[in-house]
């Protein structure tokens, strides 16, 4: 049996298509996330450029913002690494059992 078949009953059986679209949504996540850090950052050093004496309030409070985005970033990474695994061992199940019949 190939890996197309396979993969493709696992998919549409069960809760592949959740796992799979829960798997997306994260990484979309982390990436919207690196973008709002690097706007954070780029939009920081602006105003610090513009206002050099106000520039430790915008580090502050540039830096409680990133971790915040990285935090949220985070969780999004470990909702993705757990949702692989559960794909994977779906797809083992899934192979198991064909190779079963």
């Amino acid at each position: 049996m190939g890996m197309f078949p396979l993969l493709a009953d696992v998919l549409i059986d069960g809760n592949g298509l959740a796992l799979l679209g829960a798997g997306l949504g994260a990484g979309l996540v982390t990436l919207g996330a690196a973008k709002g850090i690097g706007q954070l950052a780029g939009a920081a050093v602006e105003s610090q450029a513009r206002q050099p004496e106000a520039g430790g309030r915008i580090f502050t409070s540039m830096i409680i913002a990133a971790a915040l985005i990285e935090g949220f970033t985070f969780f999004a990474l470990v909702v993705c690494m757990q949702i692989g695994g559960k794909l994977v061992d779906a797809i083992n199940a899934a192979g198991a059992g064909a190779a079963g019949h």
